[in-house]
C-alpha cells in the first residue's frame, strides 16, 4: 500500500508540474512552442474553448487510436495523463501568477524554465510506473505497426503535428525546433534520478514494515 502511495504521488505530482511548465509556456508562446502545444494553441485559437480543453481532447482521441491499434500501451495511467494534464494547465493559467511575456531576453529564461519544469516532470511522473501518457503511447504504436524505430516514429509524427497546427495558425517559431533538443536529454537525467529514488523509499518502506 505504502509503495502504491509513493508510485501515484510521484505520478500525481509530475503531471501537476507538467501543466505548469506548459502554462509557462503558453505565456510566451509567440516564441515557440512543442509541436503538440502548437496544435492544442490552434485549436484554441481557431474553435474556443481552453487550451487545456484541446489538450485532453487531443489526448483521449489518441488513446482511442492507440486502444484499437493493440492496447498495448494503454493504461490508467494513459487515461490520467489526458484527463489531468489540460486542467492543471489551465488552473495555472487562472490564477494568473504566471509572469507575462516582456518582448525582451527574460521571455527567453520563462521558456527555459518552463522546459526545465517539464522534463523534470516528464521523469517524475514517468518513473512512478503508472504508465505512459497518450502522446507516448501513440508513438510506441505507430512503432509497433511501421516497424520504424521510436525515434523515427517520434520524429514522423511531431512533424505532421507540427506542420497541421502551422498550417492552422499554431505559435511555430525558433525554439519549436529546438524544444525536443532542450526537453529531452532533461527528462533523461531526471527519470534515472526519480527512478531511484522512487526504489530507495519503496526499499526504505519495506524495511520499515518487516520490522513492524
Amino acid at each position: 500500500m505504502k509503495d502504491w502511495i509513493i508510485r501515484y504521488s510521484f505520478f500525481f505530482m509530475g503531471l501537476l508540474l507538467f501543466g505548469l511548465g506548459n502554462a509557462l509556456a503558453i505565456k510566451v508562446k509567440y516564441l515557440g512552442l512543442h509541436p503538440w502545444e502548437v496544435l492544442n494553441v490552434a485549436f484554441w485559437q481557431k474553435f474556443g474553448f481552453t487550451i487545456g480543453t484541446w489538450s485532453v481532447i487531443t489526448g483521449l482521441f489518441l488513446v482511442g487510436i492507440s486502444w484499437f491499434a493493440g492496447r498495448k500501451y494503454i493504461s490508467i495511467g494513459t487515461f490520467l495523463n489526458a484527463m489531468l494534464i489540460g486542467p492543471f494547465m489551465d488552473f495555472f493559467l487562472w490564477l494568473d501568477i504566471l509572469p507575462d511575456k516582456t518582448g525582451t531576453w527574460l521571455d527567453y529564461v520563462y521558456l527555459l524554465i518552463a522546459i526545465v519544469i517539464g522534463g523534470l516532470a516528464g521523469g517524475m511522473y514517468v518513473a512512478g510506473g503508472v504508465g505512459a501518457g497518450p502522446r507516448d503511447g501513440f508513438m510506441l504504436s505507430i512503432a509497433d505497426r511501421t516497424k520504424l524505430s521510436i525515434s523515427k516514429a517520434r520524429i514522423m509524427v511531431e512533424s505532421v503535428v507540427l506542420v497541421i497546427g502551422w498550417l492552422m495558425g499554431g505559435p511555430v517559431f525558433i525554439v519549436t525546433f529546438f524544444y525536443t533538443l532542450l526537453f529531452s536529454p532533461i527528462f533523461q537525467i531526471t527519470l534515472k534520478f526519480f527512478v531511484n529514488l522512487r526504489e530507495k523509499l519503496s526499499a526504505k518502506t519495506a524495511k520499515q514494515e518487516a520490522k513492524v
